[in-house]
């Protein structure tokens, strides 16, 4: 019994993770945009944005370089109404790095 709990919670993990990565290479803007609109579109999808800038001027004038998955939180219980004995694997948070050259 232990051993299909702990399959089970390893299965559910990992699928979450591959979801949150394809939801963070979707959630990437794609053409040209202020660093604005780049950080507005991230955190209206949800995610906490960490916002790394290389060189010394403001980030008006600076240009989105990277944008890249960082850490994603999520819990695995039984205690979901309706889940009976199943398990299920809740996003709680997600964090992406934008990166700004200046």
């Amino acid at each position: 019994m232990n051993k299909f709990i702990i399959t089970a919670v390893t299965a559910s993990v990992l699928s979450a993770a591959g979801l949150t990565l394809t939801a963070t290479a979707v959630a990437v803007p794609t053409g040209p945009s202020t660093v604005d609109q780049t950080v507005n579109q991230l955190k209206s999808g949800g995610y906490t944005v960490i916002v790394n800038k290389v060189g010394a001027a403001i980030a008006d004038q600076c240009t989105v370089a990277a944008v890249r998955p960082g850490q994603t939180y999520s819990r695995t219980d039984s205690g979901t109404p309706g889940a009976h004995d199943d398990l299920h694997t809740t996003v709680t948070g997600k964090t992406v790095f934008v990166d700004l050259a200046c």
